[in-house]
């Protein structure tokens, strides 16, 4: 696992380097053990916890990781739990932000779910865009879709 990117203020960027707390080892922490570290509530510790496990599976970035908090999963087993598809999850996301997504998007939400079911898994994002292509070919977008796309 790489270094994940989180949206820490200056102050918890201090509080981590004074504690000697390497990004890369935060994902081992437990919501309680982050918040008494770097001094935050524990929610904002459970924040940072998901941001930072999100991005350990492959072709997960902040962006997206930001986009399964938002659809209130902390982490994997949240999203296995949900017994959601990529195709919902994608489909709840767009609704939430009120435009349509890059396709691409519904690629990696397919990925979350698949390694929150296959959590050794190497598989990356573009493995899932056969699956939707065939999917939305078959099923086609829900008519409430927003119809403004997530770039204008």
């Amino acid at each position: 696992m790489g270094t994940p990117k989180l949206p820490l203020t200056e102050a918890e960027r201090k509080t981590l380097r004074q504690a000697k707390i390497k990004l890369g080892s935060i994902a081992a922490f437990t919501p309680e053990q982050l918040s008494i570290s770097i001094e935050t509530s524990l929610e904002r510790a459970a924040i940072l916890l998901a941001y930072a496990k999100f991005q350990a599976v492959p072709s997960i970035g902040p962006s997206l990781a930001k986009n399964l908090i938002e659809l209130g999963f902390y982490d994997l087993s949240d999203i296995k739990s949900s017994g959601e598809s990529g195709a919902q999850l994608v489909e709840r996301l767009e609704r939430l932000h009120g435009v349509w997504m890059d396709p691409c998007v519904e690629d990696v939400m397919r990925l979350a779910v698949h390694h929150a079911n296959e959590p050794r898994s190497d598989k990356q994002w573009w493995d899932f865009t056969t699956e939707r292509k065939a999917y939305r070919k078959q099923n086609g977008y829900p008519e409430d879709r927003p119809s403004k796309a997530w770039h204008t």
